[in-house]
């Protein structure tokens, strides 16, 4: 990885906070603990993928239509982060494959 991809790679990071920070409050958080989530036990890819990318389009998209976080995710946001992941394999799968031999 050379100097440009990183400052490159650090603009895009700031820039996707930047539309996380233009989200009202509820939506920031809720998309915090996600974040925070997948960073602990996420997907493999995450950083490769488009998936926090998409979760903020997906929030835009509900503010822009005048919804509640809460009607886009339910109630039970940890379920919805699940299920967004639920086919990837996580860092939690490697970790259990390391200490089960396999």
């Amino acid at each position: 990885m050379s100097i440009h991809d990183i400052i490159e790679g650090k603009k895009q990071w700031r820039a996707h906070m930047a539309r996380v920070k233009a989200l009202p409050p509820d939506y920031q958080i809720v998309y915090k603990e996600m974040q925070r989530y997948y960073f602990k036990v996420g997907p493999v890819d995450l950083l490769d993928g488009s998936l926090l990318s998409g979760i903020v389009d997906f929030f835009e998209e509900g503010v822009a239509a005048g919804r509640g976080v809460l009607e886009l995710v339910g109630d039970d946001v940890a379920a919805f982060a699940d299920e967004l992941i639920k086919d990837s394999r996580t860092y939690a799968d490697i970790y259990q494959g390391s200490i089960s031999g396999k």
